[in-house]
């Protein structure tokens, strides 16, 4: 174990031998670090944070630390992280609150770059990509393989749909469509498929044609969103991608960005 000597580690937290913790590092009495943890420097740890293995910590992120949120009251909540994320300079991560289930949950192998706020009670999946200054209110859902622009920030309750690509400065009030292209400069809308990501996921010829299809008859129709629901619906098999598109959009709270 490598712990520099101007590091404070409490005496309860659980970190393995492969860990190693530069200096001024700050990890509180119930964090739990995962093997082969890399804090670099300046790290804060708090509260009921557990990290996977393999993530690494950059300079004065704080991780776990108490919910920006007035109705939070110091009851115990907590940070549940995944393996094999890297978190960049100056992020913010709060753990959860009562209200929203007590914990805050980030999958693995994400890339959570400089100056980010992930808000308590939020929900991070596996392989997204949040960019600098990305800034997640409370109760944020971003699914799996998602990517959020430079200095976007996300309402609370919103969410962000898997293999969705947000344009950086685009300010999200509802959720985002799955497999999507949004960007502020299209005045705030999906205005297309993400192909370039769903192409290095190695979509197949067939799903991107029902995807593309399925999105003409969203997007591009005279139908309004109920009708063009029933249109996909009435199609013979849908692929299994469609089938989840339609489901995000009957299921969301806060309406989808079209």
């Amino acid at each position: 174990m490598s712990i520099h000597p101007t590091a404070l580690v409490a005496a309860t937290a659980l970190v393995p031998r492969s860990c190693s913790i530069g200096p001024f590092c700050t990890v509180g009495p119930e964090v739990e670090l995962g093997e082969s943890c890399e804090l670099v420097s300046h790290v804060v740890l708090e509260g009921r944070t557990r990290l996977g293995a393999g993530n690494r910590v950059y300079p004065f992120a704080c991780l776990g630390v108490a919910p920006q949120d007035l109705k939070y009251k110091g009851e115990p909540s907590g940070l549940h992280v995944g393996d094999g994320n890297t978190f960049r300079e100056c992020v913010t991560v709060s753990r959860g609150t009562a209200g929203g289930g007590g914990v805050t949950r980030i999958g693995s192998h994400c890339l959570i770059m400089a100056y980010t706020h992930i808000g308590h009670d939020s929900f991070i999946g596996n392989h997204c990509i949040l960019a600098n200054g990305a800034t997640l209110a409370g109760h944020v859902t971003v699914e799996d393989h998602a990517s959020v622009g430079a200095l976007c920030p996300i309402h609370q309750y919103c969410r962000i749909g898997t293999y969705a690509y947000i344009g950086g400065g685009t300010t999200i009030t509802q959720d985002v469509l799955p497999y999507s292209l949004t960007s502020a400069r299209r005045d705030t809308h999906a205005y297309g498929l993400n192909k370039v990501g769903l192409t290095r996921a190695r979509f197949s010829p067939a799903q991107m044609t029902a995807l593309r299809r399925a999105y003409r008859t969203l997007l591009a129709s005279r139908l309004n969103t109920a009708q063009a629901l029933e249109r996909l619906r009435s199609e013979d098999d849908p692929e299994p991608c469609v089938r989840y598109l339609l489901e995000f959009i009957e299921t969301s709270q806060r309406g989808v960005l079209k």
